[in-house]
């Protein structure tokens, strides 16, 4: 199995405000949209792709139907098929839609929840390496606090999941 072409790609970059229960984070979302060949594995080609890139790929499957954040880990969204209504930054944050190609790089603490998707809608989830035993937690004011606090202490990730150690997320989470 190959890697993606990122040759052909857009990215788009979102920031989403602290709201008192969803940390959120300093640094931005990161959108990707890359050209998938319709043959290719694309859930196979994007584990390849992040594991190229010291992520590691851990799970295939949909995205939780309520609003949750990681506050021990960044995690990469790869959509291998199907599409989303994705809300990002908690209850007041912003629905986008996302589609097969398109790779969500979440830093910790931002929340994230799937409003719809197709009955085929399947991501790959990857996560930095040393970060791979992930949290869910739920947005709380009461533990607020102690989320920021374990936030701050996640290690930026050592490169791009996407496209390496000179990737967008490498040039915004510094």
């Amino acid at each position: 199995m190959k890697a993606i072409d990122t040759a052909d790609v857009s990215v788009q970059t979102l920031y989403f405000q602290d709201d008192g229960a969803t940390p959120n984070s300093r640094f931005p979302v990161v959108l990707y949209h890359l050209q998938i060949a319709p043959t290719q594995d694309a859930a196979s080609a994007f584990e390849v792709q992040f594991s190229a890139h010291h992520w590691t790929p851990l799970w295939r499957g949909g995205i939780f139907d309520y609003h949750h954040f990681h506050p021990n880990a960044h995690e990469a969204l790869g959509v291998a098929s199907g599409w989303a209504r994705v809300t990002l930054g908690g209850a007041s944050g912003q629905t986008l839609s996302v589609k097969r190609g398109d790779v969500l790089v979440l830093p910790a603490g931002t929340g994230h929840r799937c409003v719809e998707s197709s009955e085929d809608f399947q991501v790959v989830g990857a996560y930095p390496h040393g970060q791979e035993d992930y949290d869910i937690q739920r947005p709380d004011s009461a533990a607020h606090r102690q989320a920021l606090a374990r936030i701050a202490a996640v290690p930026g990730p050592g490169q791009d999941p996407v496209s390496g150690a000179g990737g967008v997320v490498m040039s915004y989470w510094r």
